[in-house]
């Protein structure tokens, strides 16, 4: 295992339906235009840490992002359905009213936290390991110190987290939900991957409701309960304080 590599989970930028509160899932709606300025903001950001590879779910919404980092640093993009966001079958396309409607018991289990199929679809549990299994891959490729950027979904960043962290999926609600164009940090340490960074909100990238605020200088790189993820709506109302390595930190966002 390679010393101090590095990975960083960028989600996408704002679509019309995270604007509407309504479920994506594994549907295939592009960036609005505050997504699409949103997405070039921090591709600027992420291309100053020069990354070593560049990964990216295969959906419109993530390609579009790994897009302008790869014109602005010139790595090619690794596109690859493992890192899709998480899909929830019959639940797409509807707002979370429509799905308590439709699905009230998957809905209450939901709220729970269990990790339920919704929709017949997947669990989260399953989206962490297809996950992981392609950034691992890519891990496995980084020099020391190497750091790979991997432009992916909100639910499927927690639930990668969750498996690098080796936390079990109960516990998963305890990372809070992230916006759009924010992203996650990991760093190998000796005993494996610790947490270094989330929902960190890079340099330039803005929301409609809530601009991003300096918590401290930036420096140099060295749903469960809380319903979120492909709907994108962060409601814990819990400020995410982290120590920031490349942007600002922000407290809980409302940017979906």
């Amino acid at each position: 295992m390679s010393a101090g590599r590095r990975l960083l989970l960028l989600r996408h930028g704002r679509t019309a339906w995270n604007a509407e509160g309504r479920v994506q899932g594994q549907l295939d709606p592009p960036l609005d235009d505050l997504g699409a300025r949103q997405s070039r903001a921090a591709a600027a950001a992420v291309a100053a840490l020069r990354p070593d590879v560049l990964l990216s779910s295969d959906l419109l919404r993530a390609r579009a992002g790994a897009k302008q980092v790869s014109e602005l640093t010139g790595l090619p993009v690794r596109s690859d359905p493992g890192l899709r966001e998480v899909w929830v079958g019959a639940w797409q396309g509807l707002t979370r009213d429509e799905a308590h409607c439709a699905f009230p018991a998957e809905y209450a289990a939901w709220q729970r936290g269990e990790d339920i199929r919704r929709g017949g679809g997947e669990t989260y549990a399953e989206v962490g390991a297809r996950a992981a299994s392609v950034i691992l891959t890519a891990a496995d490729e980084l020099a020391d110190l190497g750091l790979a950027v991997a432009v992916t979904h909100g639910g499927t960043i927690r639930a990668l987290t969750g498996v690098l962290l080796e936390l079990p999926p109960a516990q998963w609600w305890r990372l809070a939900a992230i916006g759009n164009c924010c992203w996650t940090v990991l760093a190998e340490g000796r005993r494996g991957w610790r947490l270094i960074e989330h929902g960190v909100r890079p340099p330039g990238v803005t929301d409609a409701e809530t601009p991003a605020r300096v918590a401290w200088p930036p420096v140099a790189v060295a749903p469960d309960v809380e319903p979120q993820g492909e709907d994108g709506r962060p409601d814990d109302g819990m400020p995410r304080r982290t120590e920031p390595v490349g942007g600002t930190a922000v407290g809980d966002p409302s940017d979906s």
